[in-house]
């Protein structure tokens, strides 16, 4: 960001005048400006002075200059300014809207100290810093003002987060506080955030950073939590001064600091993550800068000197004209300004995350801007000054936006479509799909008001091209899915989005209804469609007429009127709506009705009466009809009954209208007597319940109200008489009776005889009943009433008269039930029959007359059948035992499985007179297996194959196998293929069923294939037998080489094709032969192969005419062939033509004809003559002929291989001799080579070595001989092996050189090393020197006296140590410490501390020196407290002393933090470990005071633990005497200003629990409290919840470290809980900590007002106020009375603890007074 001088606002004075504040509005259409004459000036957003008021003092007779202004802020609607001043006041001044506007206090807030510092962050709150300290708000609305959080440092400066939602207090002595009104969710902490290392009077808190300056010249970013983020240090720039005031950009990504004549930026780069020092503005002359104000937008900062001048400065990052329409500011990385230069309208692009706005653009017509962010979008609508910033990973710019709805923006993206409403920051939906085109997406978002809905946001969009999906965007759920038949190309949701239009490709126009789900077609040849803006009424074209549906409720009725034209489009102003018609070069307007919109739009808007006059105005007609219907409906609902009424009379139901007419008038007397409108009355309700048939709601309404006869009249009025005698029945009314006898003649005389016989039944007058019922002839009902009522069952007239009624009315089955249970069963069983009531018939025939049930079973089967029920007849006639009857009727029922079933039961006769029927039935099914059971084998066989046949002939071929297959014959299926040459079914069959003959079978296809010529078909047939030989040959028979070659290629081996096409060229021969095996690259191939295969001529012919390099190739080739065939004369010539007389020399060789290998080696190749004397030499020695092969192989000068023919025969004397004489060269290697040969021959070999050994000693050959015994391998004989050792390093030693000697010496010393002979190995090394080696022998050996002296002797200066060395370190590995110590102390304490023998280790130590000792007290220390002994590591510091060495600091400490944090030491028992933790930590301070850490850190924390483990020790010895409790409790309760040091919750316990034993009770409450609060945080993890109200002004510390679990068990939290909840509830306990005279908590080391600090007694830790015992150390202090009450309990108890303590404070605090006494 670059600053830039736009222009002065305020001319600076000659002198000091300072500008005291400024601030601008949020509007940013107003700036204020205080001067120091306490004026304050008002500009405009141009900089033009508009308006001035004077501030006021608090008291007017102090004067004018009593005060200075500190603060000044406007009110985030900006009609107000607040005004803090020096004279303890803040005003709030009413500045008005408009220029000129009278200014007058609206609030006033008298304070208790000078206002410093003020701001206005939200709507009726102001803060203002105090110089007592205290941060305080006043709420402008109810005029009070209350403090935030106070401190006791003046505050200086006070700042707000980006969002108005935090505050920074910075304060005199470098604090800074920090507080929320709303964290946002951020989780950032409150209260004291950091210490400043100057009062921080350049204060800003920007979006990612704090940022702090002041007199030290330092620039400090601090982070969320306080830590250091950034430090820029201009403290050694001599010409920058102090920093006066600071101010963030609106956006927070800029700071800008003012100091002396210079202003400095700080610009935060979000991909750094870091401040960026931007370059200093500097004005000469300008002073110090007392004052900065940053305009709302970022585009200004104004800046008030201390001269009285104010200069604005604009502040951007870069500027742009986009389209010669717009201008972009951007003042920030996250903040735009875009103008509009037509019209100067402004609006500012924000991200409220602050990321970097990559780019702007503006589209829609202009109207609408588009922006991206690295994780964001941002929209805005121009015309509204609604922005959105939403959610939106970078997808490349590849988004295409859609602007056609105002309230949302469109964004297709990767196959999906989001949408977003301007104004809100979160995506409103997300759906996918392919569509991108407008008109395949419709968006309503609360377009138009509806009642009962708040929010109305729904959309439809296409999920593929014929399925439509609504969703409801409020709730996010799917409304519906509508499914087509067609493509659809348009569709859109109406105003409310309860309706939806859509049209396909067919042209047709569909409505959905999205709340029932119903669809409709409306419109057929629709080409234009549109929902008229503003109501639910259609308009649409079909081919040459105008569609106009006024109510899409009732889409059947629809008004049209004849077009000439194309609609192009539809207005609606003014209160009209008109259709405009193109007609070629003219465009006609037809206007719409307009009071039919209107009505649907009232309708809408719940406005019946507007809709009722809308309707007055209208003819009577179908479309008005149904709008009345609607209305009256409507109007019903909402219980709006005089437009009710009109609706049923203008529909012309007199009756309801009469009705409704009525039930106004009670309405309007009700609302005359009660007021209201009256539809609440009890009356009015009834009745609107019996308009809607709902009689029982109006029968409880009357009910309700106690008006039973109302609801009784009701009832009576619409004959609904049990209604009414059941109200009179439950309200127990006296007309009862004559209700039920006039409901009695009513029913008479209406002649409902069967209601009076009801009603007679329910009054128990049976006679009665039934007489009426046969009456009314339901002799049905009295005979269930008979049989209901035993008493009727006895009455033989009732039951004749019943019966005679039931028979007459041919009722036999109710009679035959009557019968039955009246004890008749004859006559109920005629009865059952002659009703065909069977089933009832058999049950009782079965009970009364078993013998007749057959014959009923059988008559049951024939009235079946007559009933034309076949099915059921079946079972009924094998119940009795009718066969031929139950087969028939199977038949008959076409059950063909339960005839066969019934068959299979009966004997053949019978049952073959039908089983050809029910076979004849299957075969024509073609279900043939059925068929089969209902014939013979054979007959089913012959069936069968004829049937198959005749398929045959009608060419029905798998219909035919089918049925072969049926009856096993595959082979006639086969033939029939075969006949019918459809040999891939044939296959297909033999495979199935002779899969041994598929191969045969293929290969037959094949012969017969090719013999007709069908060479493809053959082929495929051979190549499924596998044979591709076959094919090749069919194709080489009919010269198809191309075809044989493909074949080849593809199913034959590596080299089949190559065969192939090598036979194919000789049979063409010559060039064309040539030209063939070059085109497939085979030529040389094809003559190596045709030589191979001694064809020699076409090879000759091949080479000749194209590779005659080939020819000597093919010449050897054929003379090979020639020598195996035995022709070797004809071979030589061809061996010599090929250029290779070699081999016919050798060839000759071979056949062992010497003469001819002689002639021709020495005519044709000299160099072989050799080679024939070498071979006549070897068919010598295979013969045994030594001497005469011994000449020809030195006649061919080759008399290696005669060494080698000697070897192989094992003949070495030989194979010397003539290396001797012949290559003496090779002299030595064969000497050895012999050697070898002789030791691997075992015993027998070392004998020979051992004997070829001194033959070369004798011989004065002596290096041999070394090599001969160094040979010698016998492990079984170590005394030979060590001999030959060492007769080798003695010849060595006597007669080879220096360095040879020196090789064997290191050779053979090893080797008796590994043997164990040290001494020996000793003495070769120090026959030549090799002092270093010999005593490693002896050391190996373990023979340490012999090494020392050798070393001693020979080689003092060094080898002396370093025997001592490895004796040491044979000890250490031999763990033989104690004779170790002799010679390394150190080594054999390290050894000690391995072994973990500590006592030996320190008994050692202490022989040494202090500091050694106290090294290994450490490590034993060190282990004993990682194995949980600390106290005997305790034990062992009081044992040896405590150095104060800084390397065991952190076992002094560790041994403090076990035992404070050990359980079961709050008791008497405990003082000995205490008193021993006391005198460790007493001695190691009084060591540190004499070491150069005195006064460290270090030391002061450990003097602060010598002084907590006195008062534990002191509080266990006052724990064993009864008269000391209360100096007990007093030491627990003074730990607990020890607790960053104690584990808290234990020490809040503690001094609760001894606080309660003496009877403190409010302490106890208020510790206990605080142990339980402890407790839950611990469980929680963290302290943020704790409430430190109760220990304000005390000593006692709020931050101390969370302990990492419980100290105290479960059951005694829960008494401390049960007993903190009884004591909450006493009324009489105050819950304050006690105060003493200073007015602070009676504990308390510090005072609350004045801020003294007092001793501590020595005894109980308490405050020492007045009667003070002085100690000869300074600072050692006692309460008189404690004193003197603890030596008199000395000396009444004889306490030894007590003793020990007053012992200890001897040596501690310099001696006793004298008051102490003696006790010896």
């Amino acid at each position: 960001m670059r600053l830039r001088h736009v222009r002065t606002l305020l001319s600076p004075q000659d002198g000091t005048a300072r500008v005291t504040c400024m601030a601008w509005s949020a509007s940013s259409a107003r700036f204020a400006v205080c001067t120091a004459d306490r004026v304050v000036l008002l500009y405009d957003e141009q900089g033009e002075r508009r308006d001035k008021f004077s501030t006021k003092p608090a008291d007017a007779k102090y004067g004018r200059k009593s005060y200075v202004v500190k603060g000044m802020a406007f009110s985030p609607d900006s009609t107000k300014i607040a005004i803090g001043q020096t004279d303890n006041i803040v005003y709030v001044y009413k500045i008005g809207e408009e220029w000129g506007d009278k200014k007058v206090i609206c609030n006033k807030f008298i304070q208790t100290s000078a206002v410093t510092c003020l701001l206005w962050p939200v709507e009726n709150v102001i803060v203002f810093g105090l110089a007592e300290g205290k941060v305080r708000l006043a709420n402008t609305k109810n005029n009070k003002s209350s403090t935030i959080y106070g401190t006791d440092s003046y505050v200086v400066s006070l700042t707000s987060n980006v969002s108005g939602k935090g505050i920074l207090s910075g304060h005199a002595d470098g604090t800074i506080v920090r507080f929320f009104f709303d964290d946002e969710g951020s989780g950032e902490s409150q209260g004291k955030l950091v210490v400043h290392p100057c009062p921080p009077y350049a204060l800003a808190w920007a979006s990612n950073s704090i940022v702090a300056a002041g007199c030290d010249k330092k620039i400090v970013a601090y982070g969320k939590e306080g830590n250091v983020v950034q430090t820029f240090d201009y403290s050694r720039d001599s010409s920058e001064k102090e920093f006066t005031t600071a101010a963030a950009s609106p956006g927070g990504q800029s700071v800008v600091i003012g100091s002396y004549d210079r202003l400095r930026v700080l610009n935060w780069s979000p991909r750094r993550s870091a401040w960026e020092e931007g370059k200093p503005k500097e004005i000469a002359h300008l002073y110090t800068i007392t004052a900065l104000a940053w305009k709302r937008d970022g585009s200004r900062i104004c800046v008030g000197t201390l001269c009285g001048g104010v200069e604005q400065f604009d502040c951007c990052l870069r500027r742009s004209i986009y389209k010669n329409k717009f201008e972009m500011t951007y003042v920030g990385p996250s903040q735009v300004i875009v103008k509009n230069l037509s019209t100067g309208t402004r609006i500012v692009l924000k991200s409220q995350y602050g990321y970097e706005i990559d780019e702007v653009k503006i589209l829609g017509k202009d109207r609408y801007l588009v922006a991206h962010t690295s994780d964001t979008l941002l929209l805005g609508d121009i015309s509204s000054n609604k922005l959105s910033e939403v959610a939106w990973q970078g997808s490349g710019g590849n988004e295409k936006f859609f602007f056609d709805n105002e309230n949302v923006c469109m964004i297709f993206n990767a196959g999906e479509l989001t949408l977003v409403e301007y104004g809100s920051n979160d995506i409103l939906g997300s759906v996918r799909t392919e569509f991108m085109n407008p008109h395949l997406v419709s968006v309503r978002i609360n377009e138009r008001w509806q009642r009962g809905a708040e929010e109305n946001k729904r959309l439809a969009y296409l999920i593929d091209i014929k399925t439509i999906a609504t969703v409801d965007l409020v709730g996010c759920y799917n409304t519906g899915t509508i499914s087509h038949d067609t493509k659809i190309d348009w569709l859109e949701l109406n105003e409310t989005g309860h309706k939806l239009l859509f049209r396909d490709k067919k042209m047709r126009l569909q409505l959905y209804d999205i709340k029932s789900g119903t669809k409709t077609t409306i419109l057929n040849y629709c080409s234009y469609v549109q929902w008229v803006p503003g109501s639910d009424v259609v308009v649409a074209q079909n081919r040459n007429s105008l569609c106009i549906w006024y109510n899409i409720d009732a889409p059947e009725r629809v008004t049209m009127f004849p077009l000439k034209g194309d609609i192009v489009n539809l207005e609606r102003n003014d209160g009209k709506t008109e259709v405009i018609v193109s007609e070629g070069v003219n465009t006609v307007s037809y206007t719409l009705d307009e009071g039919l919109i209107e009505f649907g739009t009232a309708v809408d808007d719940g406005d019946y009466h507007r809709a009722t006059a809308f309707l007055e105005t209208l003819e009577m007609s179908t479309e008005t009809e149904a709008m009345w219907k609607t209305l009256s409906r409507l109007a019903l609902e909402a219980r709006q009954l005089h437009i009710a009424e009109r609706c049923f009379a203008a529909l012309g139901n007199m009756a309801k209208a009469r009705f409704l007419h009525e039930t106004n008038t009670i309405a309007d007397q009700a609302a005359q007597e009660h007021g209201g409108d009256g539809t609440d009355h009890y009356l009015v309700r009834a009745r609107l319940a019996m308009l809607d048939k709902n009689y029982k709601l109006a029968e409880m309404i009357f009910l309700e109200q106690n008006a039973p006869e109302e609801a009784m009249d009701m009832y009576q009025e619409l004959h609904m008489w049990d209604e009414c005698i059941v109200v009179a029945e439950a309200k127990g009314h006296p007309m009862l009776d004559k209700l039920r006898r006039g409901y009695y003649q009513w029913l008479l005389d209406t002649q409902q005889e069967e209601k009076a016989g009801e009603v007679q039944e329910g009054q128990g007058d049976y006679l009665a009943a039934i007489s009426l019922y046969l009456r009314a002839g339901l002799p049905a009902k009295a005979a269930q009433l008979a049989m209901r009522r035993d008493e009727l069952l006895t009455n033989g007239d009732v039951i004749n008269r019943v019966s005679t009624a039931l028979v007459r009315g041919e009722l036999y089955e109710q009679a035959g039930d009557l019968f039955e249970k009246v004890g008749n069963p004859r006559k109920a069983l005629e009865c059952y029959c002659k009703g065909s009531a069977f089933l009832k018939a058999v049950e009782l025939a079965r009970l009364a007359f078993p013998a007749e049930v057959v014959k009923l079973e059988e008559a049951w089967g024939d009235h079946l059948v007559q009933q034309k029920q076949l099915d059921a007849a079946i079972n009924h006639y094998i119940e009795a035992r009718c066969s031929v009857k139950a087969v028939e009727a199977a038949l008959g029922a076409r059950q063909w499985k339960k005839a066969i079933y019934i068959l299979d039961l009966q004997d053949k006769r019978t049952a073959a007179k039908y089983y050809p029927k029910i076979a004849k039935h299957y075969a024509a099914l073609q279900e043939y297996q059925l068929a089969v059971k209902c014939m013979s084998q054979e007959d089913v066989s012959v069936l069968y194959v004829t049937q198959a046949q005749e398929m045959e002939k009608q060419g029905k071929y798998k219909e035919a196998e089918r049925l072969y297959i049926t009856v096993n014959e595959p082979d006639l299926a086969i033939t029939m293929y075969k006949k019918c040459k459809m040999y891939d079914e044939m296959v297909r069959l033999v495979a199935k069923y002779h899969k041994d003959l598929l191969s045969d079978t293929h290969l037959h296809l094949g012969k017969e294939l090719e013999a007709e010529g069908r060479l493809q078909e053959a082929e495929y047939h051979y190549l499924e037998a596998k044979d591709w030989k076959a094919t090749v040959n069919m194709y080489r028979v009919n010269d198809m080489w191309e075809e044989a070659y493909r074949v080849a290629k593809a199913h034959g081996g590596a080299n089949s094709y190559k065969h192939v096409a090598y036979m194919w060229a000789k049979s063409l021969g010559g060039e064309a032969a040539v030209k063939l095996l070059s085109k497939f690259g085979l030529l040389e191939m094809a003559i190596d192969h045709a030589a191979d295969s001694g064809i020699f001529e076409f090879a000759f012919e091949l080479a000749r005419l194209s590779m005659k390099q080939k020819m000597p190739e093919i010449h050897l080739k054929y003379a090979m062939f020639l020598e195996d065939e035995g022709k070797f004369e004809e071979a030589e010539a061809e061996f010599i033509k090929a250029g290779k007389p070699k081999e016919a020399v050798l060839m000759f060789v071979h056949n062992q004809n010497w003469d001819a290998a002689q002639r021709v080696a020495e005519a044709h190749d000299p160099d072989s003559v050799a080679d024939v004397l070498v071979g006549q030499a070897r068919f010598a020695f295979e013969q045994r002929e030594f001497q005469k092969a011994e000449a020809f192989l030195l006649r061919a000068q080759r008399p290696e291989m005669a060494i080698k023919y000697y070897k192989e025969a094992g003949m070495w004397s030989e194979a010397l001799r003539i290396c001797k004489e012949y290559v003496p060269s090779r002299l030595e290697e064969l000497q050895e080579e012999c050697g070898r040969e002789a030791a691997k021959k075992g015993t027998r070999g070392v004998e020979g070595l051992l004997e070829q050994a001194r033959e070369w000693e004798q011989a004065g050959e002596y290096a041999r001989a070394v090599d001969c015994y160094l040979k010698v391998r016998d492990p079984g004989n170590s005394i030979l092996m060590e001999k030959c050792l060492l007769k080798a390093a003695e010849l060595a030693i006597k007669f080879l050189g220096q360095s040879q000697s020196m090789e064997v010496t290191r050779t053979v010393a090893p080797q008796l090393v590994a043997m164990k002979k040290y001494s020996a190995a000793a003495e070769l090394y120090l026959n030549l020197d090799l002092i270093q080696e010999a005593i490693d022998a002896f050391i190996e050996g373990e023979e340490w006296s012999k090494a020392k002296r050798i070393a001693k002797e020979l080689d003092p200066s060094r080898s002396e140590e370093y025997v001592d060395q490895r004796y040491k370190e044979y000890l250490k590995n031999q763990g033989k410490v104690d004779s170790l110590v002799g010679i390394d102390v150190m080594a054999a304490l390290d050894m000690y501390a391995e072994q973990e023998q500590w006592e030996k280790c320190l008994e050692v130590a202490a022989k040494q020196n202090y500091k050694v000792l106290h090294k290994y007290v450490a490590l034993y220390a060190t282990h004993l407290i990682r194995e949980g002994s600390w106290d005997k590591a305790l034990s062992l510091y009081v044992h040896h002393g405590a150095p104060a060495n800084p390397q065991n600091f952190n076992i002094y400490k560790r041994l403090f933090v076990e035992m404070v944090n050990a359980s079961g030491m709050n008791c008497a028992e405990a003082y000995s470990s205490w008193a021993e933790l006391r005198e460790v930590l007493f001695h190691l301070c009084e060591n540190l005071v004499k070491s150069s850490e005195a006064n460290t850190p270090a030391h002061e924390e450990f003097e602060t633990m010598l002084l907590i483990s006195h008062y534990y020790a002191t509080r266990s010895a006052a724990q064993g005497v009864k008269q000391l409790d209360t100096v007990a409790a007093k030491l627990s309760i003074s730990l607990l200003r020890h607790t960053e040091l104690l584990p808290a919750d234990k020490a809040f316990y503690e001094a609760g629990i001894a606080a309660k034993a003496v009877n403190w009770e409010n302490m106890a409450f208020i510790f206990l409290n605080r142990f339980l609060d402890l407790s839950d945080a611990i469980e929680e993890g963290n302290l943020d919840s704790l409430d430190h109200s109760d220990f304000q002004g005390t000593d006692i510390p709020f931050e101390v470290p969370l302990p990492a679990q419980q100290h105290v068990p479960e059951e005694k939290r829960e008494e401390v809980r049960d007993w903190v909840l009884t004591m909450s509830m006493d009324q009489r306990l105050e819950q304050v900590l006690p105060q003493d005279e200073r007015d602070t908590y009676e504990a308390s080391l510090v005072a609350a007002n004045t801020g003294v600090h007092s001793l501590p007694c020595v005894l109980t830790g308490y405050p020492v106020l007045r009667n003070k015992i002085e100690f000869k150390r300074p600072g050692r202090e006692a309460n008189k009375d404690t004193w003197n009450k603890f030596l008199m309990a000395v000396k009444m108890s004889h306490s030894p603890a007590c003793q020990d303590v007053l012992k200890f404070l001897s040596q501690w605090c310099g001696g006793l007074p004298s008051t102490s006494f003696s006790f010896q």
